[in-house]
């Protein structure tokens, strides 16, 4: 099996269409290069011993505690923008987590509760950004979807889960992380992940411990007894540790 990111880098260039053999020739030689400056990963953007002063921060403060979740503009600058636009504005304050499953995930960001609303700062929706130095590991901030990669909008969910198992073979120091930490890898490539949580484990688990009962669609994941987002506030790094 190849790596996660050859993988993608590989996908792109079939569905990329055809060319003259020169044209293939260049596109095989770019993702040569590409997936050899991926190869050479040493450290990973989500679990830095410290970030830029000016790096963006959210807090998130809920019915079971607070979060500080580092979000990453340089690899997702539309989901982050949205985000912390929406943030700012006051967009998800009060809103429930209306999805919640223990070992998988909370999801949020639905002002009409039931995960078939919200919208984008631009109005409707927008496309997935896709960055191979991110990962769902546990504590990832990443935005919600439908079918199509082209339907977010104000939806987000923070990984919980812990799973050690692989669903893509890896850089070490990747493979590393996830036996570390957990999380869902085989979410990766598929969802916009755009932040990292990095104070509030503990609340994360607390909230994906409550009991819920079956939604509107037959799963296990609704919440019975309403939990919530109290507000969300948007710093920087450097203002968070001079906190």
């Amino acid at each position: 099996m190849k790596k996660f990111l050859g993988i993608f880098l590989c996908f792109m260039f079939v569905i990329s269409g055809c060319g003259s053999n020169d044209d293939t020739e260049d596109k095989t030689t770019d993702k040569e290069e590409k997936e050899e400056e991926r190869e050479e990963l040493t450290s990973l953007a989500q679990f830095q011993e410290t970030y830029p002063d000016d790096q963006p921060v959210a807090i998130v403060e809920t019915d079971k505690g607070k979060m500080v979740i580092v979000l990453f503009p340089e690899y997702a600058p539309k989901a982050v923008e949205n985000f912390s636009t929406h943030a700012k504005n006051g967009y998800y304050d009060g809103l429930k987590f209306h999805r919640v499953m223990k070992d998988f995930m909370v999801q949020t960001g639905d002002p009409l509760g039931n995960g078939t609303g919200g919208e984008s700062i631009w109005g409707g929706t927008f496309g997935t950004e896709i960055s191979y130095e991110l990962f769902h590991f546990k504590g990832a901030l990443a935005m919600a979807r439908g079918q199509s990669e082209d339907s977010q909008g104000s939806q987000f969910y923070i990984v919980q889960g812990s799973g050690k198992q692989l669903n893509y073979q890896y850089d070490k120091i990747i493979e590393d992380k996830y036996a570390e930490v957990g999380g869902v890898s085989s979410l990766d490539g598929q969802y916009t992940v755009f932040g990292q949580t990095i104070e509030g484990l503990d609340v994360l688990d607390a909230l994906a411990s409550v009991e819920v009962k079956e939604s509107a669609t037959g799963e296990m994941s609704t919440p019975v007894e309403d939990i919530h987002i109290i507000k969300i506030t948007m710093t920087t790094y450097g203002e968070y540790k001079a906190q």
